[in-house]
């Protein structure tokens, strides 16, 4: 379980086959191997880490690796990443945090595609299904940050990135035609599936 709450800007090391290498080091504080880390809102796992240097002490980790499977591949935007590429990080959330953004769980409901950039970020929703969750003023996770919707179109939705938000993750980065990782709020699925049980 995730907060939206990006901790470090990380990047892509390598990719080789189904295995993706991120460059980052606060996030690697506490690395135990089966750690969970969010890249760009996609719950990863954590199977090798290490130091640039080979330094077999490595007290400070400067890259993780994992494993991507074919579905998040073909699912998320995790298979667009380039070497070099920024990538927003985030621990799992420990019950002594504050939940600062929202329970994201770091599951991609689906991709979208920036139709204008931030500040006034407009994102086109590729699958348009996804749109019955995304209500003014709810929260939506892009690319694993919590952000606040502004406006709900017929194509996708508007929101406002602050300087901050642009300085600190892959928002302030992003162009036109680049593609981002979407969760919609999880609770909204919830009540859907029940009051479709209950009809049923």
């Amino acid at each position: 379980m995730f907060t939206g709450i990006v901790e470090e800007l990380g990047s892509v090391a390598a990719r080789d086959g189904s295995r993706l290498r991120i460059n980052a080091s606060l996030v690697l504080e506490d690395v135990q191997l089966g750690s969970s880390i969010a890249v760009n809102g996609c719950c990863l796992t954590v199977v090798d880490w290490g130091c640039e240097d080979h330094d077999m002490a490595c007290a400070k980790p400067t890259w993780w690796t994992a494993d991507v499977t074919d579905e998040t591949f073909a699912r998320t935007s995790i298979g667009a990443l380039r070497v070099g590429d920024p990538v927003n990080l985030e621990r799992p959330v420990r019950l002594q945090d504050r939940l600062g953004g929202h329970v994201v769980q770091g599951h991609v409901d689906g991709v979208g595609r920036i139709a204008q950039p931030a500040p006034d970020l407009r994102v086109e929703v590729l699958d348009l299904g996804l749109l019955r969750y995304v209500v003014e003023k709810g929260s939506i996770a892009v690319d694993g940050v919590s952000l606040t919707v502004v406006d709900v179109l017929g194509d996708g939705f508007t929101v406002a990135v602050i300087p901050h938000t642009a300085a600190l993750t892959t928002l302030g980065h992003k162009e036109a035609g680049d593609l981002v990782n979407l969760e919609v709020d999880v609770t909204a699925k919830y009540v859907e599936r029940l009051l479709q049980w209950r009809k049923a």
